[in-house]
């Protein structure tokens, strides 16, 4: 077990941090607190779970957001852009054909959208799409096999946190706005007396 924890400590001390995040950041305060756009995250399989996971911290944290599957934007939920929206859009590989084939379709709607990626392959076709890209460091995964998205995922989530955080303080986020969105349970009732 402790080996298991060690390798994946060290995948998050490794996530290479430069200034694409507080470029990433920068975007989506602009897009959405100034401009009155939406962020939009993707991502499919666990990649997509760890997309609706920061969807809904960063709704949490003041920046409204909502999760876009990529196979039902292609039936319809294509619907829920609009021009000053920024995306957000997860793969590990940067080769999912679900992923590719959603930032085609985004674009022939909202040529200008601005697009962050997060994926562990900086050649990959969705990187070189990007407007911004975050890298995983392409940690391995701790299953047994090799195969199943873990040490990845945990990464993904802490690149999340990194945006969520970040984008917080850019829009001096406070208790008293936490408390007018946590009404309910511990969380809403910490943040009241916090004021």
């Amino acid at each position: 077990m402790q080996d298991i924890l060690k390798a994946e400590a060290e995948a998050i001390l490794n996530i290479p941090i430069s200034d694409v995040y507080n470029e990433a950041t920068e975007l989506i305060a602009e897009q959405v607190h100034r401009h009155g756009g939406k962020l939009v995250t993707s991502g499919m399989g666990k990649a997509g779970q760890i997309a609706q996971n920061i969807a809904t911290t960063f709704c949490s944290t003041g920046t409204p957001a909502i999760f876009l599957h990529p196979s039902e934007a292609q039936h319809g939920d294509l619907g829920v852009l609009q021009p000053n929206d920024v995306m957000l859009v997860i793969s590990n590989s940067g080769k999912t054909r679900e992923i590719i084939e959603l930032l085609g379709l985004v674009k022939l709607l909202i040529p200008a959208i601005k697009f962050i990626v997060i994926t562990s392959d900086g050649e990959s076709l969705l990187a070189q799409k990007a407007d911004l890209c975050l890298l995983t460091g392409n940690p391995g995964e701790v299953c047994a096999l090799g195969l199943t998205p873990t040490t990845s995922t945990t990464v993904m989530t802490v690149i999340g946190d990194l945006l969520v955080v970040n984008t917080m303080k850019k829009i001096n986020f406070k208790a008293s706005d936490y408390a007018a969105r946590h009404h309910g349970g511990y969380l809403g009732d910490k943040s009241r007396s916090l004021i």
